[in-house]
């Protein structure tokens, strides 16, 4: 469902006509083998295309109105080869509606020491030049990723393939639909926010729909198409014997069959990218959407329970910066800990809705088991342990006058015994730095229980995003301490209040 292949990244690189044409023709050259460099590395999951040598304000503007009606266009590498005035690029800037890096390299690597001259210190001129184009950035007020360090370095494209996927996400986002089925789980806090703000911060549109709606795309469903997916359940996943034919439930396997494809056509024909439910709004279903759920997230639609569309959409950005990435990613929640003052980590699970992706085995198995709340029939479900490695925990939550992001960087560890009658996908983890400090950081900064996870990302995806949404970020790890943490809460306070509220 999600393909980074078709996206691009433009590369335009500035310089000025001052230094004449055999100058600019060995710039554009330049360019043209640093993006054919770029969109070649094992890392880089979209198409790197170089643009003309910019030397002019109205090129600049031109080259910035292309990039904003290019859809495939996700943003654009800005590097200046040689000396370029910065108030060339105002205009342009000015109206430029996509994100942008600024690359800090030059073409030679070495300094030729016995043979350099005037004409190599013209033609190579970024050291100063990329400080020309920065001050200009700083002044103008634009967010933007710096990338230091000589182009054929593989951790310049690496960190170069971090924010294009970011950027991925974030073109993802714009004009991306959200259906919300029911409203959130009543009297909760975390799960509400400003949608009005939501879409003007991230480009998303949140719109809600009655059970009706959705069940009667349910009900409509062809047997024939219910036979169909019921087979590719029995190759896919280990089913219990309940379920199996003869099972005194096989008709719940039929009936959740049904509410996948329900479900399913309801998003396909809407053209949604994501979506949310509740188990206080089921009227019509006969049962909580479960494995439907599950196999969903699989395909990369995102998902946020009780109404929590916020993390719906962060768990669909996830997943398209995931895309292609080792690892899987979910909704999750931090559920229940274990407190052994020596050994202290979290159990993370949710009542159904935990994505096979990040499973640790290639064929979960499927069951049903009572759900004890929302008063409906049995729900089937997959059920699995996560796969063991590094891993983050990501929220995103509305403080009233601003979003903010809180990421917490995890270890995912096996459960200490086996977990026979906990009927639901899970994953158990050890908090950086540890799990006094990370409960107590995550809650001082109002993280949500809801989350993002995910084993393919990692924090430097979630701060380029952050930065490309001009969002708060807050990052737990390794070195946090609450006393340094509680001063950069104050410190953010003070500065989005300096900043408009914004």
């Amino acid at each position: 469902m999600i393909d980074l292949n078709r996206y691009e990244v433009w590369l335009v690189a500035g310089s000025q006509h001052l230094y004449g044409d055999e100058v600019l023709r060995q710039v554009a050259e330049n360019s043209r083998q640093i993006a054919e460099s770029f969109a070649g590395a094992d890392s880089m999951p979209v198409n790197v295309v170089t643009q003309p040598v910019q030397t002019t304000p109205d090129a600049i503007r031109q080259v910035f109105s292309a990039a904003n009606a290019a859809a495939d266009c996700v943003g654009l590498i800005l590097w200046m080869h040689t000396f370029s005035p910065a108030r060339m690029w105002i205009g342009g800037l000015n109206t430029l509606h996509k994100p942008f890096v600024h690359l800090h390299t030059q073409f030679n690597r070495d300094i030729p020491w016995s043979t350099i001259d005037m004409n190599f210190m013209n033609l190579n001129q970024s050291a100063h030049g990329d400080r020309e184009f920065g001050y200009l950035c700083t002044r103008m007020g634009l967010a933007r990723k710096v990338i230091v360090g000589h182009w054929q370095d593989p951790e310049v494209p690496g960190e170069l393939a971090t924010w294009s996927r970011a950027a991925c996400a974030w073109q993802d986002a714009q004009g991306a639909r959200i259906a919300r089925f029911g409203d959130n789980m009543r009297d909760v806090a975390v799960t509400e926010g400003d949608k009005v703000e939501a879409e003007m911060r991230f480009g998303y549109a949140v719109t809600g729909y009655g059970l009706g709606d959705l069940t009667a795309r349910v009900d409509g469903v062809d047997d024939a198409a219910v036979d169909a997916l019921v087979q590719e359940y029995e190759e896919q996943y280990d089913v219990a014997a309940t379920l199996r034919p003869s099972g005194a439930q096989r008709a719940s396997l039929y009936e959740a069959a049904r509410i996948e494809l329900g479900l399913r056509a309801f998003l396909e024909d809407g053209g949604f990218k994501a979506f949310t439910d509740t188990f206080e709004n089921l009227h019509g279903l006969r049962q909580l959407p479960g494995i439907a759920v599950q196999r969903l997230m699989a395909d990369g639609y995102g998902f946020g329970a009780e109404g929590d569309w916020k993390t719906a959409a962060l768990v669909r950005a996830m997943k398209v910066m995931a895309a292609g990435l080792a690892g899987g990613t979910s909704f999750m929640e931090d559920y229940t800990y274990h407190l052994d003052r020596d050994d202290m980590k979290v159990l993370g699970a949710h009542m159904l809705e935990i994505c096979p992706s990040i499973a640790v085995s290639a064929q979960p198995s499927l069951e049903i088991h009572p759900l004890s709340i929302g008063g409906k029939e049995d729900p089937v479900r997959l059920v699995f342990d996560a796969q063991t490695g590094p891993a983050v925990n990501v929220t995103l939550v509305d403080m009233g006058d601003r979003f903010r992001m809180v990421v917490n960087e995890l270890e995912v560890v096996p459960p200490d015994e086996p977990l026979p009658r906990l009927p639901v996908a899970r994953a158990v983890w050890l908090p950086r730095p540890d799990l006094k400090t990370a409960a107590a950081a995550w809650i001082l900064a109002g993280g949500a229980h809801h989350t993002g996870f995910s084993q393919a990302l990692t924090v430097a995806h979630l701060e380029d995003f952050a930065e490309i949404a001009g969002v708060e970020l807050l990052i737990i790890d390794d070195t946090t301490s609450l006393r340094e943490f509680k001063k950069e809460l104050r410190w953010n306070d003070d500065y989005y209040g300096r900043a408009g509220r914004r």
